[in-house]
């Protein structure tokens, strides 16, 4: 008899012994059988008629503590998905009565010595509020974190005082990581994680952007960053710091990370000198050892100052200005080509003021700069029009010629080549 018709229970009787385990693992698989029938495959001597019973979900809840006990690994792990996918779609009245037929199942399948049923386990029930909590919290704490990882980083079920039990009692390495990346991580629940001093869950903390982190607990990070190069980018890349955190953050942070910070849009004019003036320092060299680096923070100086200064050192290049483009440190950019095109700062000013792209072009020539760089600036300090930008030549040189460009440069200064 064909297994897709309908047959009837003594049919099923028979082949429910069947000699041939294909004929009982279809049948295994039926949606329409007895549970009788099913719960007496539950026992059948071929792993794959126990198997396809366990990922049945017509499969009475008798066979769950049976099957959460079985001797292969592929069982148990059928019936921890099973069980996980199932959890989620049941109504109400449902629910009550898969907690009372399957807590026992899920829990021997939670404590399973093969990690690859707890990882299953873990994976499918993540997101699932239906869940008894204890179930939840014996694989949050888990040995190894391909289980207690998923749990721990998305579980509904687990509250702010579950995750601080945990945090606080050295879960898996890694736990502490996983819970900082949670979503919406709660003030209490970042100090708690902050506390432990594992600085590479601190540093998942500072990028994790839906985390709620105190100001003053910021404040105490960022005093400790200086030598924790792991926590310099979150920190750069918070959404909100507290006040003065960027200029203390400017002190020590990479150059990259440095002009991040200067184009955070929430700065205000006093923090925005702050961090231009850090810039200006650090292309430039300290009068205190010479290499830029010196002992205590940065004298403040004139533009002009600090250019003479990285001309005497023969830094004041291309690369240096890129910088301060970049940085939008229009001062020191104005400053340098003064001082490197030998022209009174107020000249330079007027060349920027009168807006003329070729009297522009001809000043960055008149400093001494490639051609590129005058592109620059021209679409980031001087503002000038996308159509009215002036581009390079043949072979990326100046497009007019040397008379043409002292010219231009003639009609704002008095000096002469």
């Amino acid at each position: 008899m064909p297994l897709n018709a309908k047959i009837s229970y003594d049919e099923a009787k028979q082949l429910a012994r069947h000699e041939d385990p294909e004929i009982r693992k279809e049948l295994a698989a039926r949606g329409d059988l007895n549970p009788e029938i099913l719960y007496f495959l539950a026992g059948d001597a071929s792993v794959d008629v126990r198997r396809t019973v366990a990922v049945n979900a017509q499969a009475p809840r008798q066979t769950h503590g049976l099957l959460a006990r079985d001797e292969n690994t592929e069982v148990r792990a059928g019936l921890a998905e099973k069980l996980s996918l199932l959890a989620p779609e049941l109504s109400d009245d449902d629910r009550d009565k898969i907690r009372q037929s399957t807590h026992d199942a899920l829990n021997v399948l939670a404590r399973d010595q093969i990690s690859v049923v707890r990882q299953i386990l873990s994976e499918t029930l993540k997101d699932v509020t239906s869940v008894p909590p204890d179930v939840i919290k014996r694989l949050a704490m888990d040995s190894e974190i391909a289980v207690a990882g998923p749990v721990l980083e998305y579980s509904p079920v687990l509250t702010d005082e579950d995750l601080i039990e945990i945090v606080n009692s050295g879960p898996v390495r890694g736990g502490i990581n996983a819970v900082s990346l949670r979503r919406g991580v709660s003030e209490v629940l970042a100090d708690a994680i902050v506390a432990t001093d594992d600085l590479s869950a601190i540093s998942d903390l500072l990028g994790n952007d839906t985390a709620q982190i105190r100001e003053q607990t910021l404040d105490d990070l960022i005093d400790r960053a200086d030598t924790i190069e792991l926590w310099h980018a979150p920190l750069v890349n918070r959404p909100t710091l507290p006040s003065g955190a960027v200029a203390r953050l400017a002190r020590f942070v990479a150059d990259d990370l440095l002009d991040q910070l200067a184009a955070r849009n929430e700065l205000d004019e006093e923090t925005l000198k702050a961090v231009k003036s850090m810039v200006r320092h650090r292309v430039g060299i300290s009068p205190k050892d010479g290499n830029g680096h010196g002992a205590g923070a940065p004298e403040i100086e004139s533009p002009t100052a600090v250019a003479e200064r990285l001309l005497a050192a023969g830094r004041l290049d291309g690369k240096v200005l890129s910088k301060a483009l970049q940085s939008g440190d229009k001062a020191l950019m104005l400053a340098s080509l003064a001082v490197l095109a030998g022209l009174p700062l107020a000249d330079v000013n007027q060349v920027f003021a009168s807006r003329s792209a070729k009297a522009i072009v001809s000043l960055v020539w008149k400093a001494g700069l490639a051609m590129q760089l005058a592109v620059q600036v021209q679409q980031r300090l001087a503002g000038i029009a996308p159509g009215e930008i002036i581009e390079p030549g043949q072979g990326g040189d100046y497009p007019f010629t040397d008379d043409e460009m002292n010219w231009q440069i003639s009609s704002y200064s008095d000096k002469q080549d």
